[in-house]
């Protein structure tokens, strides 16, 4: 089992920056993929940006160029720095781990509100 607790998030405007932590506990080394996925109101939860254990980010079209995802040395917690907010991207963040054995992890998940 992995625990993912989250950190960050509130209100900012546009234009703005804000970083959210996500700290990994339990069975760590099962740990291939960890990221961030958001749910905007009456929308699905979408991809937002990964970290591989290999060290290979990826991103969202919508993100890249404004949001970077990084990871502390231990490899237990991921950062995602969101620079030049917009008000889409509103919407309640989730930390996402992926097994070696393909099981999804959640944290809880925290809410950003980006004003205009």
């Amino acid at each position: 089992q992995v625990q993912l607790v989250e950190s960050g998030g509130g209100l900012v405007q546009a234009g703005g920056s804000m970083r959210l932590s996500c700290t990994a506990s339990g069975n760590i080394v099962s740990i291939n993929t960890m990221g961030w996925y958001r749910q905007a109101p009456g929308k699905q939860r979408e991809f937002v940006a990964s970290f591989t254990s290999r060290g290979s980010t990826n991103y969202a079209d919508s993100v890249k160029g404004r949001f970077t995802i990084s990871r502390d040395g231990a490899k237990t917690t991921v950062f995602l720095q969101m620079n030049t907010l917009k008000p889409e991207d509103t919407g309640i963040y989730y930390c996402n781990a992926n097994s070696r054995v393909a099981i999804n992890y959640w944290g809880q998940g925290t809410q950003v509100t980006v004003s205009s």
